[in-house]
């Protein structure tokens, strides 16, 4: 586990040179131990030399996102996997080029990584409830949708929208805006492992929710909310010493916490615990 986890601290200890398809793929290595991530890697590339070797040597950004969708959704037939939307292997990227199922982050990451092997400047966008994709046009911005390669109408959007932005009560056009802004490599793993966070929490599978969580510290190191919820996972595990640092660490950080009550609670609970382990 402590190799597969420097592993993942080397991919993504730098925003400037995080390879956003290697970080991906490299969380399947928690449910997929002896998953041959190179080997993934080179399936991906035989596919984007597919795809090269029918480009147009002077193709238009149009003609290329029209060849790449006709090829990504179509030919290989990847679609969001709506019969099982939260399975873990959607968010598995071994798994999506296996199956040709993901959902939309998962879908987005694979279609990033052969757009930019063909010069198509695309950005992923974290949109509420449904990652999208940003396409740079000399005509101006389209967005599509990573499931289907559907361009999106900004009505489309903000119907999209609604239901995120009524909570708030602030007006959807303005939100919308504010909410298309490109997201950071970074900001797409911890998208994907956030998933498989609410996922593995649902189902209260421990010890995938832990190595999810050790992912989630290493990528986001100035979130202690992160290092609170590792926390969780050991104590859920009967991890009590590092369940007792990771709490502690959260307290004295954040002393005027909403949760701070709960925490302490939670505290004295795992200190009896460890005592009691202690003396028996």
């Amino acid at each position: 586990m402590t190799r597969v986890l420097d592993y993942f601290s080397t991919l993504v200890a730098d925003d400037d040179s995080l390879p956003l398809t290697e970080a991906a793929l490299a969380l399947a290595q928690d449910a997929y131990p002896d998953l041959d991530l190179q080997g993934t890697l080179a399936e991906l590339d035989a596919l984007i030399l597919r795809l090269q070797q029918r480009l147009p040597r002077e193709a238009s950004i149009k003609q290329k996102v029209a060849l790449l969708n006709q090829f990504f959704f179509r030919e290989l037939g990847f679609s969001s996997n709506l019969n099982d939307y939260y399975d873990p292997d959607n968010s598995y990227l071994n798994r999506v080029l296996k199956r040709r199922r993901g959902i939309p982050v998962s879908l987005a990451v694979l279609y990033l990584e052969m757009a930019g092997q063909i010069g198509i400047p695309v950005r992923g966008v974290s949109f509420p409830g449904h990652f999208l994709l940003r396409v740079m046009t000399p005509a101006g911005d389209v967005m599509l949708d990573p499931t289907t390669g559907h361009s999106l109408s900004e009505s489309e959007m903000i119907e999209m929208l609604e239901p995120y932005v009524a909570k708030a009560g602030e007006p959807v056009g303005r939100a919308l805006r504010l909410l298309l802004q490109p997201a950071t490599r970074r900001e797409i793993v911890a998208r994907m492992l956030r998933n498989l966070k609410t996922t593995y929490l649902q189902t209260e599978r421990w010890q995938r929710l832990l190595a999810v969580q050790q992912r989630l510290v290493i990528l986001l190191p100035d979130s202690i909310e992160e290092v609170r919820d590792r926390g969780f996972a050991y104590a859920r595990l009967n991890y009590l010493r590092p369940a007792l640092e990771d709490l502690e660490h959260y307290l004295g950080d954040c002393p005027d916490a909403g949760d701070a009550t709960l925490i302490e609670t939670q505290l004295q609970e795992l200190r009896q615990r460890a005592q009691h382990n202690d003396h028996e």
